[in-house]
């Protein structure tokens, strides 16, 4: 019998005032008009905690653009659920904070996109980062459990340090430094943002020189790219194996880039139970277990543990979502992520050669995410 998920994230809104040219929003975002109802959100809140869930993730886009935030989030505590908000602070008044904390939220996830006011800036494609800076100093001085995320790539991880102290200086009890997933808007600018293998490299050893200088004050969790591993992580715990997500207009998907997978029908929450979609549909049970596993899957010791990679990483790079993760360095594809690092470190050398260290390029070689659904 299939397990009870851990986690729901709740892509409440796709509305967003950042415009991150890493972010993970799908190309064909969802209109505030067809996003779930209140009610609709409260719903999904009792019936995830019927079916087991623990923790829910609020996300979006921007949960903040909800005006009915509130009152989501005193629903889902209503529920027994612990409540994570995932935010860039932007639309986060005082008051506004204030009014959460009493709904009973237990936790905030703060993203920061640099340390460096102009550069946060230039990648969000909005000027937020003071307004960021004012938010964590709000959160802090509360008894909300605090964590700041900072998204690193090949534009910021040079000066990877400096951003560290600045999450030192905001005083958070976790640090996540997240080195960009290839999904989304990611994906479409992976040229510009994928590292260097050396910057990688020297970013690990921040990292680690970083978690023992703050051992007992900052927890910090470190997410690093796919493409320099041997082997491949177990995306979102395995497919449909900890974790759902509901996308605003009530999809429900075993993970943020499911959608891209062509050939699948993904059931939404208007249609059906989340309990019958978790256990019976087709999208859930696709590529569950081991029998969907090609070699070297099927075969190999890590089977249990990875899960054979992301679906839709395979599926982007390889073309073909039941292939192994390419990225595997047993993977029978495994070449083409080979030739893309190639490609990403030549070029990146080159340009290197002719711009200041950890310079942004100009925005015209980045395919810019600008759209936001009305």
């Amino acid at each position: 019998m299939t397990e009870s998920p851990l986690a729901l994230i709740a892509e409440v809104t796709h509305r967003c005032p950042l415009h991150c040219v890493y972010c993970s929003n799908p190309l064909q975002m969802v209109s505030s008009a067809a996003e779930l109802t209140t009610e609709e959100w409260e719903n999904v809140f009792q019936q995830s905690a019927k079916l087991g869930v623990l923790h829910l993730h609020l996300t979006g886009g921007e949960p903040l653009a909800r005006e009915d935030l509130t009152r989501l989030v005193k629903s889902a505590h209503g529920c027994g659920l612990y409540t994570n908000l995932i935010t860039s602070g932007i639309g986060l008044s005082e008051q506004r904070w204030e009014e959460l904390v009493r709904a009973g939220l237990d936790h905030i996830q703060l993203s920061f996109q640099d340390s460096r006011e102009a550069a946060a800036n230039w990648i969000a494609g909005t000027r937020g980062h003071a307004k960021k800076l004012e938010v964590a100093a709000i959160i802090r001085h509360s008894r909300v459990a605090f964590t700041i995320n900072m998204v690193v790539h090949r534009q910021n991880v040079d000066h990877l340090d400096e951003m560290i102290a600045l999450a030192e200086s905001l005083q958070p009890q976790r640090l996540e430094i997240a080195h960009t997933q290839y999904y989304g808007w990611a994906w479409e600018n992976v040229d510009q943002l994928l590292p260097t293998r050396e910057q990688v490299v020297e970013s690990l050893k921040t990292i680690a020189a970083a978690q023992k200088r703050l051992e007992g004050k900052i927890r910090i969790d470190a997410v690093v790219p796919d493409y320099y591993a041997r082997f491949p992580k177990a995306c979102m715990g395995g497919w449909g194996r900890r974790q759902l997500l509901i996308d605003p207009k009530g999809t429900a998907l075993p993970c943020h880039a499911a959608a891209v997978i062509p050939g699948l029908r993904f059931e939404n929450i208007r249609d059906q139970t989340i309990g019958w979609i978790w256990r019976e549909s087709d999208s859930f049970q696709k590529f569950r277990g081991e029998s969907w596993m090609p070699e070297p899957c099927g075969s190999c010791e890590r089977r249990t543990e990875d899960f054979g990679g992301c679906r839709c990483q395979a599926f982007m790079i390889a073309g073909d979502a039941a292939a192994t993760d390419p990225v595997c360095s047993l993977a029978p594809m495994h070449s083409l992520v080979e030739q893309k690092l190639a490609e990403v470190n030549s070029r990146a050398a080159a340009v290197d050669d002719q711009m200041p260290v950890a310079s942004p390029v100009e925005q015209s070689q980045f395919r810019m995410y600008r759209a936001q659904p009305k």
